[in-house]
């Protein structure tokens, strides 16, 4: 790029959320000029960005104008107007990750067809185009259905146990997925910048809230097999280079009762399942994801110690202002790190923040995690 990245640069986020808010933490720290446009007045980042804008994501008109006089633009949601990143693109905006990219993982169809076509482990699936498909499909009950767009954070997915359960099935296009009997939910979070330098962080171990199917907690580094590990690093890799993505990539994957490795899907982004990045890692994946888009060497993504990351989800049955209890006493526990959101109201299992937890006792990491879990409750 023509203008260096620190004084000069104008860098706009597509969401103003958490994501875009740990974004701006980093990019402080190299001095860009960032620029937030959110459809929420209340976003998390209204008050940390050089300009707020507050606007549809979804709107053409909206994200082009937002972009015009931008020197780059990234994003920390997927749903957004690709139409109009791909005419700032030809108008010499840099957009990273690439358009085609977000194109393709918006629609998990697409997602899946292109795991098919580059031998990339993925469970078995048949796309359909409404719920009348789901009596005639090829995938044994039960099964998995995925709308093709729009599902985010545990929505857009049912499993459908038997045939009178098709009735409650999702009408819009969707997948049908096998169900896959997995031991444990892992990710990798892998980077690449312009000059296809590549670097993964070290696997990642998932456990989810089955109420609100989003990750409840998270343990890095893992201590599966070294060949499983090897594996997953691998399958990350291969993917960032058949993408040729500039940017993060989080890439979420089913380990099997059988010890395979299955790919479920990918976030062209910052990701839950890198938090624990910001104290647990030589390098955080927001820095790592902002040295990929300025095309920078990429950071040293060693474990500096054993890390536990929980989210911190608005309690069930509190809805409003949202209020905080146990902060003081988690934050007297060493090795304890509370990241609030900024997030005005709470509702049921939303995230409002997540708190990281460091020792080097494994053992002791999880045990002060599970008692910060239940000591830290976001109620209205």
């Amino acid at each position: 790029m023509a203008k260096d990245f620190y004084g000069e640069l104008q860098l706009g986020i597509l969401g103003g959320g958490q994501l875009g808010r740990m974004l701006i933490q980093e990019a402080i720290n190299y001095n860009v000029n960032v620029h937030i446009l959110d459809p929420d007045k209340n976003a998390p980042c209204r008050k940390l960005c050089n300009r707020f804008e507050c606007g549809s994501l979804g709107d053409f008109e909206t994200v082009y104008n937002f972009g015009k006089d931008l020197d780059m633009i990234t994003i920390e949601i997927e749903k957004v107007n690709v139409d109009a990143l791909e005419k700032l693109e030809d108008e010499g905006v840099v957009v990273y990750p690439q358009s085609r990219i977000i194109r393709l993982i918006q629609d998990k169809g697409l997602q899946k067809q292109f795991f098919k076509q580059n031998d990339i482990p993925t469970a078995a699936f048949q796309l359909i185009s409404n719920k009348e498909n789901l009596y005639e499909t090829a995938i044994p009950l039960p099964y998995i259905q995925k709308l093709r767009k729009d599902g985010y954070d545990g929505k857009g997915v049912k499993k459908i146990n038997s045939t009178s359960e098709i009735e409650q099935a999702f009408e819009e296009p969707s997948l049908v997925e096998e169900l896959v009997d997995f031991e444990k939910e892992i990710a990798v979070i892998v980077a690449r910048n312009d000059r296809g330098d590549i670097t993964t962080f070290p696997l990642v171990e998932m456990e989810f809230n089955p109420d609100a199917n989003l990750v409840e907690f998270l343990i890095s580094p893992s201590t599966l097999p070294f060949e499983i590990q090897t594996q997953a690093d691998e399958i990350a890799k291969k993917i960032a280079e058949d993408l040729q993505i500039v940017g993060l990539l989080a890439v979420e994957m089913f380990l099997t009762k059988e010890g395979e490795i299955l790919v479920n899907e990918l976030a062209p982004r910052p990701h839950n399942s890198g938090h624990h990045t910001i104290e647990g890692n030589m390098t955080s994946q927001f820095a790592q994801h902002l040295r990929a888009i300025f095309n920078l060497p990429l950071g040293a993504t060693t474990a500096r110690t054993n890390a536990v990351m929980i989210n911190l989800l608005g309690e069930p049955r509190y809805e409003g202002l949202a209020k905080y209890e146990g902060v003081e006493e988690v934050l007297a526990v060493e090795g304890v790190f509370v990241h609030l959101y900024g997030k005005k109201y709470t509702k049921p299992f939303r995230k409002m923040g997540h708190v990281c937890i460091v020792n080097d006792d494994r053992e002791l990491a999880i045990k002060n995690a599970r008692w910060v879990q239940e000591t830290l409750k976001v109620k209205a």
